[in-house]
């Protein structure tokens, strides 16, 4: 059996991580490795206060998550350059940094564009609108998706209805750019796993998917749905995952979620691909939570490497 480590000692493993190599090089011992269990990203979500502060510039993201913790894939989130979308040459300036980092830009999360399953047509065919011009951003960018809200309003049968009618014109306008249109569980009905697998169902749509969020289960009020069949229900639609996180124990466990279950979960719905950091607590700074997250990802997929587990 293996020996946790202390909270400390997990935060110091992955400190030195960039000092390590970071990818397979062609021709080299390493490439003969097995694909890892996952890989893991950085959500730029997890700096947010660190951004606002002007500690950091947006720009400066993709080579500060190479820098800083070795990460060589991050996801965006439109806050940041809300005024940029149509900007093609920031767009550009932020693929060339990225590229010259070494870092793969996956996703935009997109936020305050309006209620994709809103009752009101002019309202819903509004937030269909202002969705476009990040499918083109995310194509400047070189991601695979954008993940976008299925908030609304309604009974649940029609706000179903409307946000999967809503998902499927967005994954038709996105389809010639090769851009998928994912859905988070993001508070209010999304946040019912039941709910939204069922939305996946009506959506029938090879460039619909989800991105479920360990954490995102609160309903409304005192309600919050079972993080655990939340994420079992929506992985099969996955096309990306976050690992939120917001406090750690002195053994280096998330005390929200247990990631040693919420990642068999993942793995045995057939997904390989990215699990991205996403940190907003406040016991700890945005740096060390993004580090002790991140020990927590690489010590859990070291142990089920050696299990054998797929």
């Amino acid at each position: 059996m293996n020996t946790p480590l202390s909270r400390r000692e997990l935060i110091a493993a992955a400190a030195c991580a960039p000092l390590l190599p970071c990818c397979n090089t062609v021709g080299s011992s390493a490439s003969t490795d097995p694909e890892p269990l996952f890989q893991i990203s950085l959500a730029q979500w997890s700096l947010h206060r660190t951004l606002r502060a002007g500690e950091l510039d947006a720009f400066d993201f993709p080579q500060h998550a190479r820098t800083a913790y070795g990460i060589t894939a991050v996801e965006y989130v439109n806050q940041f350059f809300a005024d940029r979308a149509h900007d093609q040459p920031y767009l550009d300036e932020l693929r060339a940094r990225a590229d010259d980092a070494g870092v793969r830009s996956l996703l935009i999360m997109v936020d305050g564009e309006g209620a994709l399953a809103a009752s009101d047509p002019a309202q819903r065919a509004s937030a269909i609108e202002a969705h476009h011009k990040w499918i083109t951003a995310a194509y400047s960018l070189g991601c695979h998706s954008i993940r976008v809200n299925a908030a609304g309003d309604g009974e649940w049968d029609e706000r179903q209805r409307l946000a999967a009618d809503s998902l499927r014109q967005l994954a038709d306008y996105a389809n010639p750019y090769a851009i998928d249109v994912i859905v988070e569980n993001h508070g209010g009905l999304s946040s019912d796993g039941s709910w939204l697998a069922g939305v996946m169902r009506l959506a029938d749509h090879p460039r619909v998917g989800t991105l479920p969020d360990f954490g995102n289960f609160h309903v409304e009020g005192d309600t919050w749905y079972d993080r655990y069949r939340g994420v079992e229900e929506l992985m099969p639609y996955a096309k990306a995952v976050s690992a939120k996180s917001h406090a750690f124990d002195e053994a280096g466990n998330e005390t929200g979620t247990d990631y040693r279950r919420m990642l068999r979960i993942v793995l045995a719905a057939g997904y390989h691909g990215y699990v991205g950091i996403e940190y907003e607590g406040s016991g700890l700074s945005e740096h060390e939570g993004i580090l002790a997250t991140q020990a927590l990802l690489e010590q859990v997929r070291t142990e089920f490497t050696a299990e054998g587990t797929r």
